[in-house]
């Protein structure tokens, strides 16, 4: 019993160090009261959960005027909060990064304006984190 106290105040100091200085969400590592494993509590992938989730993105609009402001947003669970994430856009083949991005909030979340000038059918996404959402479009007339 004083082993797995010991264990548990360490980790739980070490994540609130680590929580004051860099600001992300720590899992704390408790071990298993019958086996010699450590199990962890947290967002860790297990049985029926995907190993990445992926980024969720919605516009508020789906057709514009050319350069019209509308907003990006979405959820960026399983990231650590301030992870940049940028908005792509698909142009023939190949995915090209607009210049808007931001860092995610605290609970994982972004919401971006965005301007357009490209007229026709614009399919876009939104990457950060070795991450892609599923990709979307919007109208601009």
């Amino acid at each position: 019993m004083e082993r797995r106290t010991r264990t548990t105040v360490t980790a739980l100091t070490s994540a609130a160090l680590l929580a004051g200085t860099m600001g992300a969400a720590i899992a704390v590592v408790d071990p298993a009261p019958h086996s010699g494993r450590a199990k962890t509590s947290g967002f860790a992938p297990g049985p029926g959960r995907p190993e990445h989730a992926p980024l969720t993105a919605k516009a508020t609009a789906t057709g514009v005027r050319a350069w019209q402001e509308f907003r990006v947003y979405g959820s960026a669970r399983d990231l650590r909060p301030g992870t940049r994430v940028a908005l792509q856009q698909r142009q023939g083949k190949h995915w090209v990064t607009l210049p808007a991005s931001m860092n995610t909030t605290r609970k994982a979340t972004y919401r971006m304006r965005v301007h357009l000038g490209l007229q026709g059918r614009n399919t876009l996404r939104i990457v950060g984190g070795g991450r892609a959402s599923a990709p979307f479009t919007v109208h601009v007339r």
